[in-house]
Order: structure tokens, then C-alpha cells, then sequence
């Protein structure tokens, strides 16, 4: 099994190969660009050379006849040591040759004579046995429409060579060291930069092992690892909570599902320790119907709010007259209301109409009416008001009850959680109501609030955007 290669080391060789191109296509394009230039700035003088002795010959007028003597007495730059002249009549004979040249033989090419006929100028270069490499100028001289002479100006390119040998050296030794110095420094920079993830997979790993207390000290600089590190941090924190609250849920689940079947294991082994009358398993029979009943709408209820959770509920999106609604739940509600003397009234009512399912915000009000009324003390008081505010719709359930703790209202909307003082007063609640009451206001893009404290009973707040017009 091959071993994984890290990110630090394909961060520096992505970055050493991605430098060493650039290098070498800058060293290449130097190169040549030096190599131009001074080729081009010798043609430039063998051209200025070339052009001082044709006005020379053009002045004298000797024909076949000129000395380089005279030419170089009148124009001491013919006399240059780093240029050789010849000079050739128009059949390609040399007429005149610099002294410098020694015993040199350099002829005039073929390529070269054809040209000076037709009039154009030749550069050329040559390297002969035992000697330096040359650059050559052939200028043809005229007179009217025919050759009169061809002038050659020619300079070794050994200078040139050994700058071009010596930038070349240069470049070998620079462009490896400074790719040899980027990597180093590349690997160096990938290591710091790395550094704050290794101290994520390490706080990921302690995590892995249960420990979600953990968290990461971000950078001070606000950089994709410090953004990292805080997103990491509240993934961590967010995690943390589920945990905890699948905890609880997991408690609150057990303890309302192993109360309805103590009842029912109690009960029957009751009604089984002796021979009973039919009326006695009738009772029996029905106490047990009512726990039955109860688990029921219990995982009715965990179903709803799993497939809820999985978005798997589709809502219908309809104009609802939320005030008919509400009227229509106020007077079920008064007769709901009577078997614990509760009153239910309709305090205020503002005609708003909402975009919705109107089954789900039946269920919404009917879920708030009904835990008003069984939170409510005998001769109590359950109020509802529609009002228009602010481009919203709002609806309020007041009770005079038994109120809320002010611990128990951040837990309010948990599933089956019960602050002790409803357990007390109603043992037949199963604590997803409310649950569900916050899952049908959020899908209905609203809010619910509540306010509360215990004695003074309870107001809540449904809070849903009025349907556009």
C-alpha cells in the first residue's frame, strides 16, 4: 500500500516545478535576447564601418585602383584593431586588404558577389580552422547601374562568444540555486501555513474519540485557516448540541414511553392474580385502551416531526383567512372549555390573510388553544386576538394558568420536555406539542414567541408574514 503523499510536499513541488519553468523559459528568453542584441550591435558597427569607407572610395574615385594607406590617412576609423577591411573590384577580385588581417584568406562568398550584382547588402558569418568565429558585411559599391567595387568589413565574434559563455555560466549557476533557495523557503512557508490544520486534524481526532468539548484557538490573522478554524469551531459546537439534545431526547422518550407501559404491565398483572368479573376487565380493559391510546399519538407525533425533520412534509401554499380560522377555533375551543369551566373568548379580531396550509395552522392554534385551556386553573380565562402589525399577522393565546418558570422557557420548544409544575397539573400531556407548534410557524416562514412567569399565566405569539397581494 503506497504511502499518501502530504499536502506540504505537493505544495512544494507544484510551486518548485511552476518556478523551475518560469526560470528556465527567463533564462532561455535572456539568452537569446543577449545573443540578439549583440549581434545586432555588431552588424550596427561592421554597417557604420562599411559606410565610412564607401564615402572614402566614393570621394577618391580610384577605380580598382585605392589604397587602404590613403583611405585610413583620410579616415582614422578604418584603422580600428577589432575590424579587417577588404575590398573587392567588380569581378570578385580583392583589390585592397587590411593589414590586420596577417595571411589570412577570406574570399568573397558566392552568396555574397550575386548580392553586391543585384545591389544588396550581406551579412554572414564564418569560423575557419584555427581561428575565431567571423561576422562578415558585404556592401556593394555602384556607380549608376554598374558594380564598381564591394566593400567587406569583417570582426571576430569571440568577444561576443565569451559574454554569451559567461552569461551562460552565470544563468547555470544562478537559476538552480534560486529554485534550490524558493524550494527551501517554499517548504518552510508550506509548513507554517499548514501548522494550524495539523492542530485541527489533532482536536478532530480527540473529538473522534467522544471528547466534543474541544475547540481551536483561531489565528489572529483573519485568514482562511482562522475562518476555518472558526467554522470548525461552530460545526463542533453545533455537533456538541445535537449530541446533547439526542441525550435528552433519548431520557424525555423512555421515561413518557415506560409510563404507559408500567400502567398497562401493572394493570394486567392485577387483573390476572384471581378470577375477576366482567366488569372489572372491562375497566381494565379500557384504562389499558387509553395508554394505548396514548403511545400512540405519542409515535404519531415522533413521525410527524422525523418526516418533518427530513422535509419530507410537503405544506400547500393558499390564501388562509387566518381570522375565520381563528373564530372558528375560538368557538370549538368554548366547548372544549366547559368540562374544566374554562372560558374561551375572542378579544380581538383584525381580518389578515396568510399563504399557507390551512390543516397545519388549524393544528398550530388548536395545539395553543388546548394547552391554555388544560394549563388553565377552574373559572379561568383563555383569550384570542388577530391583529394586523407592522405588514405581519399576529395571533395571541392568553391564559391565566399556572405560568412557566423562567428556567424552563429556553426549553419550552424541546421535544417532551415539561417543566415540573405541567407534569403536576396535567399528567396527560406528552410534550411534542409545542414541538410541533414551532415546526409549523418556521415552515410558514413566522416565528413563535411566548411570555410568561409562573402564577400569571402565559401569552403566546404566532408571528406569520401577511400573503402578498
Amino acid at each position: 500500500m503506497t504511502r499518501a503523499v502530504s499536502i506540504r510536499v505537493r505544495l512544494t513541488i507544484w510551486y518548485g516545478s511552476a518556478l523551475a519553468v518560469i526560470l528556465l523559459l527567463f533564462a532561455v528568453t535572456l539568452y537569446a535576447v543577449m545573443a540578439r542584441q549583440l549581434r545586432d550591435q555588431v552588424d550596427r558597427s561592421l554597417v557604420e564601418a562599411a559606410t565610412v569607407a564607401i564615402h572614402s572610395i566614393e570621394q577618391r574615385r580610384f577605380g580598382p585602383f585605392l589604397l587602404f594607406d590613403d583611405l585610413s590617412a583620410d579616415f582614422p576609423r578604418l584603422a580600428v584593431l577589432d575590424k579587417f577591411f577588404q575590398i573587392f573590384g567588380p569581378s570578385g577580385t580583392i583589390t585592397i586588404r587590411s593589414a590586420n588581417l596577417g595571411r589570412r584568406d577570406i574570399p568573397l562568398s558566392r552568396t555574397a558577389f550575386d548580392a553586391a550584382l543585384a545591389g544588396h547588402t550581406t551579412f554572414e558569418s564564418a569560423r575557419f580552422p584555427d581561428g575565431p568565429p567571423i561576422r562578415l558585411v558585404s556592401v556593394p559599391v555602384r556607380h549608376g547601374d554598374a558594380l564598381v567595387n564591394v566593400v567587406q568589413v569583417g570582426t571576430s565574434l569571440q568577444p561576443v562568444e565569451e559574454a554569451l559563455n559567461r552569461l551562460l555560466f552565470i544563468l547555470l549557476v544562478a537559476v538552480p540555486g534560486a529554485l534550490v533557495a524558493a524550494l527551501v523557503g517554499g517548504w518552510l512557508l508550506a509548513g507554517q501555513a499548514l501548522r494550524p490544520v495539523g492542530a485541527i486534524t489533532q482536536a478532530a481526532e480527540r473529538i473522534a474519540g467522544g471528547d466534543l468539548t474541544q475547540r481551536l484557538t483561531p489565528p489572529a490573522a483573519d485568514d482562511e485557516v482562522g475562518r476555518l478554524a472558526s467554522t470548525f469551531n461552530l460545526m463542533i459546537a453545533k455537533l456538541e448540541a445535537s449530541f446533547r439534545q439526542v441525550r435528552q431526547f433519548t431520557s424525555d422518550a423512555s421515561h413518557e414511553l415506560r409510563t404507559p407501559l408500567t400502567v398497562l404491565k401493572g394493570e394486567a398483572e392485577l387483573a390476572l392474580r384471581r378470577p375477576r368479573s366482567a366488569e372489572d376487565y372491562r375497566l381494565v380493559l379500557e384504562s389499558a385502551l387509553e395508554e394505548i391510546d396514548r403511545m400512540t399519538r405519542i409515535v404519531d407525533e415522533l413521525l410527524l416531526l422525523s418526516r418533518a425533520d427530513l422535509g419530507e412534509i410537503e405544506l400547500a401554499t393558499q390564501p388562509v383567512r387566518l381570522d375565520a380560522l381563528v373564530e372558528e377555533i375560538q368557538r370549538q375551543a368554548a366547548v372544549l372549555g366547559q368540562d374544566q369551566q374554562v372560558e374561551v373568548t375572542l378579544a380581538e379580531t383584525a381580518p389578515v390573510t396568510v399563504t399557507g396550509d390551512e390543516l397545519r395552522l388549524r393544528e398550530l392554534l388548536l395545539n395553543l388553544v388546548d394547552n391554555a385551556v388544560k394549563y388553565s386553573h377552574r373559572g379561568g380565562k383563555v383569550e384570542l386576538a388577530v391583529r394586523r402589525e407592522n405588514g405581519s399577522a399576529k395571533v395571541c393565546v392568553s391564559d391565566q394558568g399556572i405560568g412557566i418558570p423562567a428556567d424552563a422557557l429556553p426549553r419550552l420548544f424541546d421535544r417532551f420536555y415539561r417543566a415540573d409544575n405541567a407534569r403536576a397539573h396535567a399528567k396527560k400531556g406528552t410534550g411534542l406539542g409545542l414541538s410541533i407548534c414551532r415546526w409549523i410557524v418556521e415552515a410558514h416562514r413566522g416565528r413563535i414567541e411566548v411570555r410568561s412567569a409562573p402564577g400569571a399565566g402565559a401569552t403566546f405569539t404566532v408571528i406569520l408574514p401577511l400573503a402578498s397581494a
